[in-house]
């Protein structure tokens, strides 16, 4: 199982993250299984780390192999979306980005992977039309709409399986909108696809 995850496919948190450049292709990274939680269990504020930033992301679930998949049967690929944080060691990051080196030590460990059950497809009118949002303590920090991506799942699925075999289970992060912002122990997070609670854990 790989977890994918795409970088800068909002242009407000982009520009959020002073990204101004216009983003021509797709940008990802991957995370480590290790990574993934699940069933809501709590999220652990790990010691290396002082600046962690949550990321609310729509995650696709891939159920059926392919490799290069034209976007035009990149639908065909999944049939399951659910919620997903990225998240992030933002101290880490910015240590990394000064010395150009990778992000895997900020993005893919243990633990910054938080994933929802998941809902069919079939559930919504337009796939590229869901809001999406979370709350931390009982106050929404962050709100998205998929409408608002760059490039849409049917692109990223098809940019992807050009260098990726995909297979069943793999999950896919499709970018977060603007307003990131930090986590502390003790919060309570729950996020949401339109009215439909998806995430319910807590920080330890």
């Amino acid at each position: 199982m790989k977890i994918f995850a795409i970088g800068w496919n909002y242009a407000d948190h982009n520009k959020e993250l002073s990204h101004h450049e216009a983003i021509s292709e797709p940008t990802f990274f991957m995370k480590a299984d290790t990574a993934l939680v699940k069933d809501n269990k709590p999220f652990f504020y790990p010691s290396f780390s002082n600046e962690i930033e949550y990321e609310t992301e729509v995650v696709v679930r891939i159920d059926r192999l392919g490799k290069g998949i034209e976007e035009r049967f990149a639908h065909r690929y999944f049939h399951e979306i659910g919620l997903g944080i990225d998240f992030t060691a933002r101290d880490l990051q910015r240590r990394q980005r000064a010395v150009g080196g990778p992000w895997e030590i900020c993005k893919s460990f243990d633990q910054s992977a938080p994933v929802s059950r998941f809902l069919s497809v079939d559930d919504f009118d337009d796939i590229q039309n869901i809001s999406f949002h979370l709350d931390i303590n009982g106050k929404t920090v962050q709100r998205g709409n998929t409408r608002d991506m760059i490039f849409p799942i049917t692109k990223l699925i098809s940019y992807l399986s050009q260098f990726f075999t995909l297979k069943t289970g793999d999950l896919l992060f499709t970018g977060t909108p603007v307003n990131v912002g930090p986590v502390h122990i003790g919060d309570h997070l729950q996020g949401y696809i339109e009215d439909k609670l998806m995430l319910d854990f807590w920080v330890r």
